[in-house]
């Protein structure tokens, strides 16, 4: 059974997934009642999942390694996630 808050996450991660051409990025959602976003850099190849909870002040958006954004900014969201799949930040991941 899909928790209370399947709706809202799925709002959110649609609405990041919706900015991520803006900035070179591709996104699509996995998980079906459990959705995450898969994000990748189709130049680098990097990718990630982006996950979506409710935090103390709204909701945040998570991905490895120790991302972190807000769903209130959505387009800061977009441009530190492009910066950890980008090539210039190539650490292993």
């Amino acid at each position: 059974m899909a928790s209370t808050y399947t709706g809202e996450r799925r709002t959110h991660l649609e609405a990041l997934a919706e900015l991520l051409p803006d900035h070179g990025l591709v996104g699509r959602m996995v998980g079906g009642d459990d959705p995450v976003l898969w994000a990748w850099h189709p130049r680098t190849g990097r990718q990630t999942i982006i996950f979506a909870t409710p935090a103390y002040r709204g909701w945040m958006f998570l991905w490895s390694p120790g991302g972190q954004g807000s769903a209130e900014d959505l387009a800061q969201t977009a441009r530190s996630l492009k910066e950890t799949l980008s090539a210039e930040n190539v650490s292993g991941v």
